[in-house]
């Protein structure tokens, strides 16, 4: 059961790689409170708008904007890769 004690003692922590952390100007904060990798990334980057394609990964898997999230989580967001 979730209380409000609980949810305030979340912290799920959150990485973003090569573009993105130049673009945001940070490689890592801490979110709390959140309940998908939407509002992850809502939290982490005062609302930015994401890359199209962007890559996230919740606990090192592959995951989507929709995915779950909780306690104790590790995200990742990544930019869509190219290659030649």
């Amino acid at each position: 059961v979730l209380n409000k004690e609980t949810i305030n003692q979340m912290s799920i922590q959150v990485k973003f790689f090569a573009s993105l952390r130049e673009s945001l100007g940070q490689s890592e904060t801490t979110v709390e409170q959140a309940s998908t990798v939407t509002e992850v990334w809502d939290l982490a980057t005062q609302s930015a708008t994401p890359p199209n394609n962007l890559l996230v990964a919740v606990n090192l898997d592959y995951a989507n904007m929709q995915s779950q999230v909780k306690d104790g989580d590790e995200v990742a967001f990544f930019p869509p890769v190219t290659g030649g």
